[in-house]
């Protein structure tokens, strides 16, 4: 199934931390059709519906976080939360396509 939602492509996603001891950064990501998964580092599994709502975790060795949120024409932003090195973070993540 391809781009029943028109989210196709490589999003860059900026995860900003609001609570704990991490540092934000940002990754990206690669949507098509239902499908949510990476497009560099890390292991990425997760999916997006008709109405751009996503649910996504995503794991770099020993850190491991899950968000969800949607996206909307180029756009996106929603909350995360997780173990990063060791410390319970969280906050939020805004995407941008391109």
């Amino acid at each position: 199934m391809r781009g029943y939602g028109g989210y196709d492509g490589t999003w860059n996603v900026l995860f900003t931390t609001m609570a704990g001891n991490c540092s934000s950064n940002t990754f990206p990501f690669s949507v098509y059709g239902n499908r949510v998964a990476s497009a560099g580092g890390g292991r990425v599994s997760g999916g997006i519906g008709r109405n751009g709502v996503v649910a996504v975790s995503v794991s770099v060795g020993l850190s491991h976080a899950s968000g969800t949120g949607r996206l909307s024409g180029n756009g996106g932003a929603g909350r995360w939360s997780g173990i990063i090195t060791g410390d319970r973070c969280s906050g939020v993540w805004r995407a941008t396509r391109g």
